[in-house]
């Protein structure tokens, strides 16, 4: 069993790897099997598809990866400091995988959903809903930091459709000119955009 529960595993990391260093239409199940060390009858043990193992693979990385921004985004953390918090996580993480992988990856979300949305409607359906769950983040900030007086956001809703489609564009241009420094800008566009008063116009970075 211990195997069997290895190799599963070892299908959904190797599928978001190639998915997201890749793309979903050129990755094949064979290239997956390969990635994974794992025979192609063991595949269909799992899964019928390979839409059914994306699909799989993003729930389980959304399961853990969500504490991180349950933590990032805390209603102990004052509202502001909660998207410079965020904007650093991220700025760090897209500088750990471009080490990794020689360049800047982008949201795994936005580069599959640009690619599949005509095309696999489970697959679509799931991202949206990720996404949706992720942007009430933003929302639950914007309504608190609104009710503290430190923007005017009486529609948090709208608010974050904005600053999110705006977060989203920094990180899709960061992968297309694999160019990091444009997340630079994140926390200030944030707070621009927020209209707060006296934002901090410098992101804080290490090395």
């Amino acid at each position: 069993m211990g195997r069997v529960s290895d190799a599963k595993e070892k299908l959904m990391e190797a599928v978001k790897e190639l998915i997201w260093t890749g793309s979903y239409g050129t990755t094949t199940i064979d290239q997956i099997c390969d990635r994974a060390g794992v025979k192609r009858g063991s595949f269909y043990y799992f899964f019928d598809s390979k839409a059914e193992l994306a699909e799989t693979a993003l729930d389980e990385d959304w399961e853990r990866r969500r504490p991180e921004l349950d933590a990032l985004f805390s209603p102990t953390v004052p509202p502001l400091e909660r998207f410079k918090k965020y904007c650093e996580f991220n700025y760090q993480f897209q500088k750990e995988i471009q080490a990794k992988c020689g360049c800047v990856l982008g949201c795994p979300l936005f580069s599959l959903g640009a690619e599949v949305t005509t095309q696999e409607a489970r697959l679509k359906k799931k991202i949206e809903g990720i996404l949706d769950y992720k942007k009430r983040y933003f929302e639950s900030a914007i309504r608190d930091a609104h009710a503290a007086g430190l923007i005017n956001a009486p529609d948090p809703v709208a608010k974050a459709a904005v600053l999110f489609c705006y977060y989203q564009g920094l990180v899709t241009e960061a992968r297309i000119r694999n160019d990091l420094t444009i997340l630079r800008g994140a926390i200030p566009g944030t707070y621009e955009l927020l209209g707060v008063k006296e934002p901090v116009l410098a992101m804080a970075a290490t090395g």
